[in-house]
């Protein structure tokens, strides 16, 4: 559909949602009860300002893992993005979100399909209160669009930038259950914390994240920066980031960045690499004449992720992956450094 034909049903859509609402608006006293003491939230983000004027009953969330902090705050979202990454089993749902669909005895929620991009018609047919997007890729035009059907709450600073816990603090505060939310990031520390203590050879140690690895061609290496939520999560367990790494993070706020294998002596102050593939890529990296230099490489220092399944996928970490995958990624982390000492 042509996107000003699509906009158009948006619109009319949104008309329709309004028009049904104002059919069904309680009187002034009705709808202040059932608010209860529900004050106004303002939420300033990097794509402007959300007020959020009365209690949200209709939850939606797009991109990535957002549904993921009211599900685990007890809140069934009304629509939720499919899984396009990790989902083993085509269900479009990750299994530490179906285990908590089941907990909730809730229904799967509308799916929307984004493998082309937010389906904004979708969104609009769930009749949400307010769409929750703290960890996201939204574009202005998105967010635009988006808030032509209800109240958005987008990131605090960076497309795709926002760290686990602030995810949680953004989402949860814009459907009034921000001390909920505080409880569950103290009890995810707290989780984190523990484990970590059970593997004490991983602190410390310093880690990079290689990222886009060709087997075919290792002329190139790419690797996230400490601005990826990915390598954030290191130091929540107990890993350091190589000066290296942090020093090429300085000069950008790109998320990777790429450098030629024949600079691999750069990364010589790296104990551990973590990665995604599969056997295949541990040899060509063991076999390269100049990557194999490294001393991660030589001592066999590698954290080996299957890209396309759950494990590999919390490496990302979210609200309920946490839990999920925190003692298997400690673990195999914990080996790796074993390796490196």
């Amino acid at each position: 559909m042509p996107r000003a034909s699509r906009l158009a049903v948006i619109s009319a859509a949104t008309l329709l949602v309004a028009g049904l609402t104002a059919c069904s608006t309680p009187a002034p006293s009705a709808q202040a009860e059932a608010d209860g003491d529900w004050t106004p939230i303002t939420i300033e983000h990097a794509l402007g300002t959300t007020t959020i004027e009365t209690k949200p009953e209709r939850v939606a969330t797009v991109n990535w893992a957002n549904h993921e902090v009211p599900l685990a705050l007890g809140v069934v979202p009304v629509g939720m993005a499919a899984a396009n990454f990790g989902d083993d089993d085509s269900d479009g749902l990750l299994p530490w979100v179906k285990e908590k669909l089941d907990e909730l005895d809730a229904e799967t929620p509308v799916l929307f399909d984004e493998t082309d991009g937010i389906d904004f018609e979708a969104v609009a047919d769930t009749q949400p209160d307010v769409i929750l997007a703290a960890y996201s890729g939204l574009t202005q035009e998105d967010y635009d669009t988006l808030s032509e059907i209800a109240p958005v709450v987008a990131y605090k600073e960076t497309a795709w930038g926002t760290p686990w816990r602030e995810m949680i603090e953004l989402n949860s505060e814009a459907i009034g259950l921000a001390d909920e939310g505080d409880a569950l990031i103290a009890e995810l520390e707290d989780e984190i914390a523990a484990t970590a203590a059970k593997y004490p050879s991983i602190a410390g140690k310093t880690a990079m994240f290689l990222t886009h690895v060709d087997t075919a061609d290792l002329s190139e290496v790419s690797f996230y920066t400490t601005h990826d939520t990915r390598t954030m999560f290191f130091e929540d367990l107990g890993l350091e980031f190589p000066a290296s790494i942090a020093e090429a993070s300085d000069s950008t706020d790109k998320f990777s960045l790429t450098q030629s294998a024949e600079q691999a002596d750069a990364f010589g102050d790296v104990d551990i690499i973590v990665t995604y593939g599969g056997d295949d890529l541990v040899a060509a990296l063991t076999a390269d004449p100049l990557l194999s230099q490294m001393p991660a490489v030589a001592s066999g220092s590698i954290v080996n992720l299957p890209g396309t399944s759950p494990l590999g996928t919390a490496a990302n970490p979210t609200p309920l992956s946490i839990s999920w995958v925190l003692d298997d990624y400690a673990s195999l982390i914990s080996q790796a450094a074993d390796k490196a000492e």
